[in-house]
């Protein structure tokens, strides 16, 4: 079983138990988190929907993203991810959700935003969003996609209280 499968595997279990019901809201991942989650078999009983919203558009229509939040801080922020996860959780059912956006590369990186810079989203019903980011090493498209659904489920643990869970 692969680190993503043991912690997608993790992160149903611990919603099931606690009854929540799961969200993304993926830039760029294009729904490599919701996939991992619903490669599992049962995940329906804990995955609700998974919003892929590549473009600024897509993140303002189906999540509610401010366009004043994108051109005053850009797609790849902490006021996005912010406002992605906090979307995702108003429109559906779900009480978490994850959210990433970032610079996945090859290009499109900058000194301000290299590739390899990701922001994370999380919300949780009755508690606040909270949002963190990470600089992975510039290993490929492939390499900061898959690092990204691995600490993307991983801080989904943490905000479910998963005990022993100490990632990422």
């Amino acid at each position: 079983m692969s680190d993503v499968t043991a912690l997608a595997s993790a992160l149903l279990d611990a919603c099931l138990a606690q009854g929540m019901m799961i969200a993304t809201a993926e830039s760029c991942t294009g729904g490599m988190i919701i996939a991992a989650l619903t490669d599992i078999a049962g995940s329906s009983a804990v995955v609700d929907r998974g919003f892929i919203t590549y473009s600024n558009e897509a993140k303002m229509e189906m999540l509610g993203v401010s366009e004043t939040t994108l051109k005053a801080h850009g797609a790849v922020s902490r006021e996005t991810a912010l406002e992605m996860a906090a979307g995702a959780l108003a429109h559906s059912r779900a009480s978490l959700a994850l959210a990433v956006t970032g610079v996945a590369g090859p290009g499109g990186g900058s000194a301000e935003k290299p590739v390899g810079l990701v922001w994370f989203g999380v919300a949780r019903k009755g508690a606040p969003v909270e949002a963190e980011f990470r600089i992975f090493e510039d290993k490929g498209r492939d390499f900061i996609r898959r690092e990204t659904v691995r600490t993307a489920l991983g801080l989904g643990l943490r905000v479910v209280g998963q005990a022993g869970f100490t990632g990422p």
